[in-house]
């Protein structure tokens, strides 16, 4: 239960910092996306579970505030969330590399399904600018960003780790 109200905290607190604070560091008009590093993360040290259901719950709270559509990003997120997870059991959580990785590399698939759904489909065939001035800055500073995100998450989640494993001990 611990583990629900503070997951639901974070990403309540991140969509707060990412729409007001973030706003401030942008460079050349992109800023980093820390709720997809949020999905990762918690999809790297909680399981594919745990990923499918942060990453749902990142997604609705994009199509509510920002989406045309209600599960669009939703399902997005929860896909991102899911097969990042795959990699939770072969994981060493001290190492940032994959982390980092799997950050960009989510930022950058779902920065090219947003455009293939949202511009091409409109017939707006400025793939080369949309990918050079908005993806691939984005993916950067997404990845830079995890490092950051991904040292917040991990000390959270051992202090919740340590309170469970207390709360379960019988002698």
């Amino acid at each position: 239960m611990l583990n629900v109200i503070v997951t639901a905290v974070v990403l309540i607190v991140n969509f707060i910092i990412q729409s007001t604070v973030l706003q401030f560091i942008e460079i050349r008009g992109v800023i980093p996306d820390t709720m997809i590093t949020i999905i990762v993360s918690y999809a790297l040290l909680r399981g594919q579970n745990c990923g499918m259901a942060v990453g749902f719950a990142a997604g609705m709270i994009y199509d509510i505030f920002f989406g045309n559509s209600l599960g669009f990003y939703a399902l997005l997120c929860m896909l991102i969330g899911y097969f990042c997870g795959i990699c939770h059991r072969n994981f060493y959580r001290e190492n940032y590399v994959l982390p980092v990785t799997l950050s960009a590399a989510s930022c950058m698939i779902m920065g090219l399904v947003i455009y293939v759904t949202g511009f091409l489909l409109q017939n707006n065939y400025n793939v080369f600018y949309f990918l050079f001035s908005v993806i691939v800055p984005q993916t950067v500073y997404t990845g830079i960003a995890a490092i950051v995100v991904y040292r917040i998450l991990y000390s959270i989640n051992n202090r919740i780790e340590k309170k469970e494993k207390e709360k379960r001990r019988l002698f």
